[in-house]
C-alpha cells in the first residue's frame, strides 16, 4: 500500500502538522527536523496527494500547453521549451494537441479538463482574428502566434514581418535578385505566412526589386513533403529565380533537397534561407541559414507571464503583446552568387585539387 502523511510523520517522529509544512516548503522548520522528515519520505517512497493539496490552495501545481502538431519540428521543440520553463518554475505541463482545427480549439478552451490545471498557454491556428472574444476565459490565458491579435488575453510571438524583411534583405545583399517564396497561403493576410510574405515584399519594394507572382510558391501545411511540392511545382513550370526563402524550416530543408536532386548547386546555384532556427538546421547539408526567432524567450516569457496570471488573479493590468527579438543564424546554404566565370574557376580548381591528390 501507499504511504500516507501518517506513515512519514510516525517514522520521523514529529506531528502530520510538521509534515505538511516540509512538503510545502515552510521556511521556519529547523534545518534538523526537516532533514529528519526527507529522509522519512525518501525511505517510504511517500507520494504527496496533489489532489487533496489542490483542494487546499486552490492550484494545481500544472499549467497546460495546446499546440496545433507536436509532429511539426517547430511545436515540438517550443513544448520542450515551455516544459524546461514550467520545471524551472515548480510546475508540470499538459500538452494538448489539436490539430490546427478550428472546433477543437474552441473546444479546448470551454473543456472541463483545464480545472485540472491552473492555466493555459494556447497556440491557435485554425481560428482567426474573427474569434478573438473567444478568448475572453475564466482563468489565467497566454496566447502565442500569428492568428489572432489585440484580444483580452496576454500574447506572445514573434516580429514575423520584421524578421521576413531582414531575411529577405539579407538574400538581397548577396547579389541575389529573383527570390521564390516556398509556403505562401492563398490570400492569407494575418498569420505567419501572411506576415511573413508582407515583410518579403516589403524588403524587394525597399530595394526595388519589383515583386513577381511567378516566384511565389503556395502551399497548405508546412512539413517538408509540402516544401519538396511546391519546388517541384516551380521548377516544372520553369520559374528562374536564384534564392528561395522558405517561411519555415521545414519547407526549406524539403525545397533544398528537391534542388539538389535536379543537380542545382546550393547555394553556389541557388542560396536557400528558412524559419524557426530549428536544430536540425545545424544538422543538414549544406547547413541551413535561417532566421531565429527568439523561440527560448517565447517559451520562457510565456510561462513567466502566466504564472504572473495566476499568482495575481485579481491585478488590474491590462493585457499586453509581447514581442520577441530575432536574429539571422547565417550558415551555408546562403552564401553570394556564384558568376558563370566564378563558376568556372571554382570547377577548374576542384579538378585540380583531385589532380593533385592523385599524383600524391
Amino acid at each position: 500500500m501507499a504511504s500516507t502523511l501518517h506513515d512519514v510523520a510516525r517514522l520521523a517522529g514529529v506531528s502530520i502538522k510538521t509534515v505538511s509544512n516540509v512538503i510545502n516548503d515552510y521556511p521556519h522548520v529547523r534545518p534538523a527536523t526537516r532533514e529528519r522528515v526527507e529522509q522519512a519520505i525518501a525511505e517510504l517512497g511517500y507520494t504527496p496527494n496533489l489532489t487533496a493539496r489542490s483542494l487546499r490552495s486552490g492550484r494545481t501545481g500544472a499549467i497546460a500547453l495546446a499546440v496545433p502538431e507536436l509532429g511539426l519540428s517547430y511545436f515540438a521543440e517550443l513544448a520542450a521549451s515551455v516544459i524546461e520553463a514550467a520545471e524551472e518554475a515548480g510546475v508540470v505541463v499538459l500538452v494538448e494537441q489539436t490539430g490546427g482545427d478550428r472546433d477543437r480549439e474552441l473546444e479546448l478552451l470551454r473543456s472541463p479538463r483545464l480545472k485540472m490545471t491552473d492555466g493555459l498557454i494556447f497556440s491557435p491556428l485554425g481560428m482567426g482574428q474573427d474569434d478573438v472574444d473567444r478568448l475572453d476565459v475564466p482563468y489565467p490565458l497566454v496566447v502565442l502566434g500569428e492568428r489572432i491579435f489585440d484580444g483580452p488575453a496576454d500574447h506572445v510571438t514573434m516580429r514575423n514581418i520584421e524578421a521576413a524583411r531582414a531575411a529577405t534583405e539579407f538574400l538581397l545583399r548577396t547579389g541575389r535578385r529573383r527570390i521564390a517564396i516556398v509556403g505562401a497561403h492563398e490570400g492569407e493576410v494575418i498569420g505567419s505566412a501572411g506576415l511573413r510574405l508582407r515583410g518579403y515584399r516589403e524588403a524587394l519594394d525597399a530595394a526595388g526589386v519589383p515583386f513577381d507572382e511567378s516566384i511565389i510558391g503556395y502551399t497548405t501545411l508546412w512539413h517538408r513533403s509540402n516544401g519538396a511540392r511546391c519546388m517541384r511545382e516551380l521548377l516544372d513550370r520553369g520559374a528562374e529565380f536564384d534564392a528561395v526563402f522558405g517561411l519555415n524550416d521545414t519547407l526549406a530543408l524539403g525545397a533544398m533537397r528537391v534542388l539538389q536532386e535536379a543537380g542545382l548547386r546550393v547555394p553556389g546555384d541557388v542560396a536557400v534561407v528558412g524559419f524557426d532556427d530549428l536544430d536540425e538546421a545545424r544538422y543538414s547539408i549544406p547547413s541551413l541559414t535561417t532566421i531565429d526567432p527568439g523561440r527560448e524567450w517565447i517559451a520562457a516569457t510565456a510561462v513567466r507571464t502566466l504564472l504572473e496570471r495566476i499568482e495575481h488573479p485579481d491585478a488590474e493590468q491590462p493585457a499586453r503583446l509581447l514581442l520577441a527579438d530575432f536574429r539571422i543564424a547565417e550558415r551555408e546554404s546562403a552564401g553570394a552568387a556564384l558568376d558563370s566565370a566564378s563558376a568556372a574557376l571554382e570547377s577548374a580548381g576542384a579538378i585540380l585539387h583531385q589532380g593533385a591528390g592523385a599524383d600524391a
